[in-house]
């Protein structure tokens, strides 16, 4: 019997639905690992990821963070606002915008959140309350982390609909498609105007919301421009809303997988943000992301050339055993702390991670002082496709009321 050479391939199927086995073998027999075809270099151990998280000078964000062809080049930013610029660009842009988008704000924020959480629990578990099997992610997963990015800038309420389908449009792909369809560059068209609309009612009438801090923030006579601005609403649009929705999925899928690590938190809500670790960790959103090497980098006796793409791969670096104990188990309430990456590490560490936290502590707390069990529908249950993010498109569920 031979044993197949070890494959990394983003775009496959098979390796959406589980990429553990592969990560397992990159660490193992490739940890620089080479895809001629695609052309891209892999990392895969939690050391070697998170060197290259912290390594922001060699390895450039400039070009994005995807390793899609259309989302990649130097238009990037445009879309993915400071994630895609080094510095001092990066440094610049990021500093004027946490002068609006600041821990105080998220605080304030958070009674909004509750109440966004129950208004659609109400109609998931009303749904619910017959029997019926209901969609998490269409009712509830799907629906809030884009409700909050609205409420956080001013969407008023009767637009929030459009927006939320318009952000799915931009997320969504068909089977087989590995670039960005021309449906998610229409919804991404209509965002854009969208928000420049916005912005542009806030110039002649400021009010509370981030858009109007956005255009507030100054240092010593620098201030964002209206694209600027746009592009970080967009970047919270697509790295915000998508990553919290599979955060979501994700606890809850893992949870039903794993009843005795779930069981104590339906007695102990103090538990719920040890749940959300645990499942950042185990099974992070955000499974791969794109750097470009600036001059030449060395790694395992391999020089990586000027204008190589090397993919970080989080997902893996979260199930190395040199880091991990039984990596494999989802343990709610190991130790992690600083070893995790799903936020990223270094200058790009992730502005919205509190928001994320928070996001998540709220939704699983209201819905856990609602129902006292569910059972996931697995048959039924469909992953997202995707190159870098892991979750679920729907999850079908049935719960038991409190």
């Amino acid at each position: 019997m031979t044993i197949s050479a070890v494959t990394l391939d983003p775009y496959n199927y098979d390796f959406h639905e589980d990429p553990y086995p592969y990560y397992q073998r990159l660490r193992d027999e490739a940890p620089l690992y080479r895809n001629d075809e695609l052309g891209f270099w892999a990392l895969s151990r939690h050391a070697d990821v998170l060197k290259g998280f912290r390594n922001s000078t060699t390895l450039s964000n400039k070009f994005g963070v995807s390793l899609d062809p259309a989302s990649r080049g130097p238009h990037a930013s445009k879309t993915m606002s400071f994630l895609a610029m080094d510095d001092p660009d990066h440094l610049r842009l990021r500093t004027l915008v946490s002068k609006g988008f600041t821990p105080r704000r998220i605080r304030e924020l958070e009674p909004r959140v509750t109440e966004i959480a129950n208004q659609h629990l109400d109609s998931m578990l009303e749904a619910a309350a017959s029997g019926a099997t209901v969609d998490y992610v269409d009712e509830f997963a799907g629906k809030l982390p884009m409700d909050v990015i609205s409420e956080l800038m001013g969407v008023p309420n009767a637009d929030r609909a459009q927006v939320r389908a318009w952000a799915d449009a931009v997320m969504h792909r068909e089977d087989g498609v590995t670039d960005v369809p021309d449906s998610a560059i229409e919804a991404s068209l209509n965002l854009i105007v969208y928000y420049q609309e916005m912005v542009k009612q806030r110039r002649t009438a400021l009010t509370d919301d981030l858009t109007s801090a956005l255009l507030e923030a100054e240092i010593d006579g620098d201030r964002l421009t209206d694209d600027e601005i746009i592009g970080f609403m967009f970047l919270m649009v697509i790295a915000g809303n998508e990553t919290t929705t599979k955060l979501l999925a994700n606890a809850a899928f893992w949870g039903h997988r794993n009843p005795d690590q779930l069981g104590p938190v339906f007695d102990d809500h103090e538990r719920i943000p040890l749940w959300v670790e645990e499942t950042l960790r185990y099974d992070t959103s955000s499974q791969i992301l794109a750097r470009t090497v600036v001059g030449e980098l060395e790694l395992y006796d391999t020089v990586l050339p000027d204008g190589d793409v090397v993919l970080l791969l989080p997902g893996s670096a979260h199930r190395d055993e040199r880091v991990f104990q039984n990596p494999d188990d989802f343990v709610i309430g190991r130790e992690i702390g600083s070893k995790l990456m799903s936020f990223g590490s270094g200058a790009h560490f992730c502005l919205g991670a509190h928001l994320a936290r928070m996001e998540a502590r709220v939704a699983l707390a209201e819905l856990f002082k609602r129902i006292r069990g569910y059972e996931v529908d697995e048959d039924n249950a469909v992953r997202v496709h995707s190159s870098n993010v892991r979750g679920f498109a729907h999850l079908p569920m049935s719960v038991s009321h409190r």
